[in-house]
């Protein structure tokens, strides 16, 4: 519905959108106003909460889960908050490094892992500009092995996708889906472990 009331309704009580733009600025959903219009990739623009996960490169397993409204900042944004978790309950003279995609290759993003003395393996984005991770950290040892590590946490997202029913979820508001993304997050870990720790021959 439109934020300043004016909706044009159909004798039906359907919306008349037709030559009208919709946007986070104008609409917002009637079931659920926490829910924003974002558009993920080439696919069209629809009402979005953003899962945003954490993992260890080692298993696999998730260490930090949360929920955030959609925009484009989101990722970003989360991931420094789950960063500075990690780095908080960490040695101080344990080396930390965080595997990500490009979407990451931000110089602010950069330069918040690095205050944190968390070193980026991010992979550089150098499509018609200039990588903000430096290249002495994109050609090291360890950032070869990140970016090889860093898509299992893809596996967290398509098992509650599929398994734990989040492709569409059927509660409504930030907090409630939070707390089921968080439950299904763990529940993902105890069958990761569980398959972890099965014998093969």
């Amino acid at each position: 519905m439109r934020k300043d009331g004016e909706d044009k309704d159909h004798d039906d009580g359907s919306g008349d959108f037709r030559g009208s733009k919709r946007s986070n600025q104008t609409h917002q959903s009637k079931t659920d106003p926490d829910a924003r219009l974002y558009r993920k990739g080439k696919t069209a623009s629809e009402l979005r909460f953003m899962g945003h996960t954490l993992s260890d490169n080692r298993h696999g397993l998730v260490v930090n889960a949360r929920v955030s409204c959609a925009d484009g900042h989101a990722e970003r944004e989360a991931a420094k908050v789950m960063i500075n978790d990690a780095r908080q309950v960490a040695d101080a003279e344990v080396e930390i490094t965080v595997g990500a995609d490009k979407g990451y290759d931000a110089k602010e993003f950069i330069e918040a892992c690095r205050e944190m003395k968390v070193a980026p393996h991010v992979a550089q984005n150098t499509s018609g500009r200039r990588s903000a991770v430096p290249d002495a950290i994109a050609c090291s040892v360890g950032y070869a092995v990140s970016q090889q590590k860093r898509k299992l946490i893809e596996q967290g997202f398509g098992w509650v996708k599929t398994v734990g029913r989040m492709r569409q979820v059927m509660v409504r508001g930030l907090e409630k889906v939070d707390h089921l993304f968080v439950l299904n997050m763990a529940a993902y870990n105890l069958v990761r472990m569980r398959s972890l720790g099965q014998v093969r021959p």
